[in-house]
């Protein structure tokens, strides 16, 4: 997608009506906008082609609301995979509607989008006041549950529009905003003015015009607990090799950053960057020979060419990935064998720990500014958006455009040539 087709444009269900009742706030003008690019030469790419530099919508509180929050009802539903900070989105989100604005009806729709289909069976909505929420950002995981796969929009119209919600704010990653718009879709298909706003959930921090998803942090800190514990484990071992796979199934960000947080690990496998395993193990040989140790750390989607191609898809369509990490266990151990060196192999896989966390400090204050910025957003009338994070501003983005394409590491880019700074290994592993 080239820079002069971006179209920021956020959907509106109309003008404000009701004055905020957030006195003294700095409020934020329909014209304040935060650039798309981030260098001097990207601007002047723009003027010269005679088009505007594309800009997002600034986030924040606006001075006329399209919504009577004494009247307005909302729901939160969670979808995907947990990932830490849910629960803190959750209790932003909840204390800005009530304390902010004055909202009293806040309904929390369990386990995904299947609790709007089915909201008055096992699973009935969960009213969500400030005290029922007080102190769940401690803990991790969803209050509300999750579950992946689409439900029919047309249902969960119906559900929302039987329970009076105004303002539906989507936690998920780009699964869930497909399916948040589906709803937004509808809702206009009806003339319903119903507000629809994404807050992305991607541990994996692979969004689109998002700079940075909420849980990322969190998971990269406790990430670095497992590469120095096979650091660890490689250094007290003759000849050892401490092998840690960090989520990650089509962008290798989690990896990456985690090397960089801990300079002994010597190689970095993501999907974005191919490798064959006859360079891999030349490679890994080459290291125990001359160092006596090795941590090699791979994402859950790197390698997926070396394996056998799998038919299954999970319920949100995604293809499911062999397992990459015993595959270089099990090839790793086999290759030495056949050498004829002895081995001391640690085998981690932290991922579904390092998945339950709390928030870390940096991304609880995180998760606090998007649920209150989706707030803003929601009671000002915006629609069929994602809350975003850009040159370090909060920001709109059309759920559209945060869904185009997947956000992954450039292999010819400063991350990678980072990555490879810190390990030592070869650019070339193929």
């Amino acid at each position: 997608m080239q820079t002069g087709e971006l179209d920021f444009t956020i959907t509106r269900l109309g003008e404000g009506r009701f004055p905020s009742p957030m006195p003294g706030f700095r409020y934020v003008g329909d014209d304040q906008r935060v650039l798309h690019a981030v260098t001097l030469g990207e601007v002047k790419e723009s003027i010269a082609q005679g088009i505007e530099p594309p800009s997002m919508e600034l986030a924040g509180p606006r001075e006329q609301l399209f919504f009577d929050p004494a009247t307005l009802a909302a729901g939160i539903v969670t979808c995907g995979g947990i990932c830490p900070g849910i629960n803190d989105v959750i209790r932003a989100i909840v204390l800005s509607l009530h304390h902010h604005y004055g909202v009293r009806r806040i309904l929390g729709f369990r386990y995904g989008f299947a609790g709007l289909v089915r909201p008055h069976g096992d699973a009935p909505p969960m009213e969500l006041t400030p005290e029922r929420v007080n102190r769940i950002h401690e803990m991790g995981g969803s209050i509300l549950g999750s579950s992946r796969g689409p439900q029919p929009a047309a249902a969960m119209v119906d559900t929302l529009a039987d329970l009076g919600v105004g303002i539906l704010f989507a936690i998920g990653g780009d699964g869930t905003l497909r399916g948040a718009q589906t709803i937004g879709d509808e809702a206009a298909r009806r003339g319903l003015p119903l507000a629809v706003v994404g807050i992305p959930k991607t541990i994996d921090n692979d969004v689109s015009f998002v700079q940075k998803t909420f849980g990322f942090e969190t998971a990269v800190t406790e990430a670095r607990r497992a590469t120095y514990a096979a650091n660890t484990e490689a250094e007290a071992a003759h000849n050892g090799i401490g092998l840690v796979k960090l989520m990650g199934r089509d962008s290798g960000f989690i990896a990456a950053h985690a090397v960089l947080a801990d300079t002994h690990v010597n190689f970095c496998l993501v999907p974005e960057v191919r490798f064959t395993m006859p360079r891999l193990l030349d490679a890994l040989t080459a290291r125990i020979k001359s160092r006596g140790h090795a941590v090699v750390v791979v994402a859950e989607g790197a390698g997926q060419d070396l394996l056998a191609a799998s038919a299954e898809r999970d319920p949100s369509g995604n293809v499911r990935h062999a397992d990459i990490g015993a595959f270089l266990r099990d090839e790793i151990r086999a290759h030495f064998t056949r050498s004829g060196i002895e081995l001391t192999l640690k085998y981690i896989n932290p991922s579904y720990t390092i998945r339950s966390q709390p928030a870390i400090a940096h991304d609880a204050a995180f998760c606090l500014m998007l649920g209150h910025n989706a707030v803003h957003a929601g009671v000002s009338g915006r629609t069929n958006l994602v809350v975003g994070f850009w040159n370090h501003q909060f920001t709109h983005v059309p759920i559209s455009l945060a869904v185009s394409r997947r956000k992954c590491i450039d292999p010819q880019g400063l991350l990678w040539s980072s990555v490879l700074a810190s390990t030592g290994q070869p650019r070339d592993l193929t």
